[in-house]
């Protein structure tokens, strides 16, 4: 995850970014990024995260914030 409304959203993708900021070159919300990081760090390892199931939380959804996905870190012990 990085950027802002500054970031060349393909040119993250294609580096190897899970998620990148501004598909849509617009103007982000700064929590945007930080839900997204929460969101695959509480989610159980054994589980997929995708934009689909963040999306609802993003004030601007899919055009602040896309990519094509995360395995979950979290670990129960």
């Amino acid at each position: 995850m990085h950027g802002a409304c500054q970031s060349y959203y393909e040119a993250i993708m294609s580096a190897g970014a899970n998620f990148a900021s501004s598909p849509a070159r617009i103007l982000i919300d700064f929590l945007d990024p930080l839900i997204v990081a929460e969101t695959v760090a509480f989610t159980e390892r054994y589980k997929y995260v995708t934009i689909d199931d963040i999306a609802g939380e993003l004030r601007d959804g899919k055009n602040g914030v896309s990519g094509v996905g995360a395995n979950g870190k979290m670990i129960k012990i």
